[in-house]
């Protein structure tokens, strides 16, 4: 099981005919970040059950963060950006909205970040031992996610840095940058690099063996806050922003492997 693709994929939920008296909705089209891909299709049928809506349409679009910035800066018609930081919403209130006081980013979680191996057994490691493990093991390969595009990548580099490993991948070229942690995920997972630092969210998922991931310690990295705003202020976007805000949205992210939002 793959958690998400490498390109950029679009979610189209089949529509339910359970209740044909609801009335069709306007589609509230989301552009969420790629380590979303397993949790936020379980959450939108449980907003659905939950608000007896079987026939609203949501469409879902999973990428880096960065790329869908690119993509609501040029004009993507997108209601919901569900980023994987802080920093993107927070760019799009001052380059799109000005700076306006009601468009206003919310946190609805906070990630973790593992190493994960579908080859190698990470069993009893500690932060000293893998440090040691990717220092002395110079046949190893690595992927982390873009830095500059993806959240879970950028947590990833300043964790290496923190070790004093980063440059010294890099120079040896242990380093195979992904485009997102979806695609990241999925160079670990078929076996293309040795580790990977990949979403907590994303080994919870396919139910991983404890020798396959190792959890990294949450103080050991930036904190991966993640920001969410509405762009078309809809009241479909309102409802479901508020629904991920909310205990049942929130006991989704709990059971799959998200940090509680204080």
């Amino acid at each position: 099981m793959l958690t998400a693709c490498s390109k950029e994929q679009v979610n189209q939920p089949v529509q339910s005919d359970v209740d044909n008296t609801t009335e069709l909705t306007q589609t509230l089209r989301i552009a969420a970040a790629a380590n979303l891909s397993d949790v936020l299709p379980e959450i939108i049928e449980g907003y659905k059950a939950d608000k007896n809506l079987p026939n609203q349409k949501i469409e879902v679009t999973f990428a880096s963060s960065g790329k869908l910035y690119s993509q609501i800066t040029s004009g993507a018609p997108y209601d919901i950006f569900l980023a994987a930081n802080q920093e993107f919403p927070a760019k799009l209130v001052d380059e799109m909205f000005k700076g306006d006081s009601s468009q206003t980013p919310f946190t609805y979680t906070q990630g973790q970040l593992s190493i994960y191996s579908a080859t190698k057994s990470v069993d009893g490691l500690s932060q000293t031992t893998l440090t040691e493990l990717l220092k002395d093991d110079d046949k190893t390969k690595i992927t982390i996610a873009n830095p500059e595009l993806a959240p879970y990548g950028e947590s990833a580099k300043a964790y290496l840095q923190a070790q004093n490993l980063y440059d010294s991948l890099m120079a040896q070229k242990r380093i195979i940058q992904a485009e997102n942690i979806g695609q990241a995920f999925q160079y670990a997972h078929t076996g293309n690099v040795d580790y990977g630092f990949v979403a907590q969210s994303q080994v919870t998922a396919i139910k991983a063996a404890p020798e396959q991931f190792y959890t990294l310690a949450p103080e050991s990295y930036p904190a991966i806050l993640q920001d969410g705003m509405i762009i078309n202020d809809t009241a479909a976007a309102t409802d479901f922003s508020n629904y991920l805000r909310s205990p049942a949205g929130q006991a989704y992210f709990s059971k799959a492997g998200y940090l509680a939002v204080k």
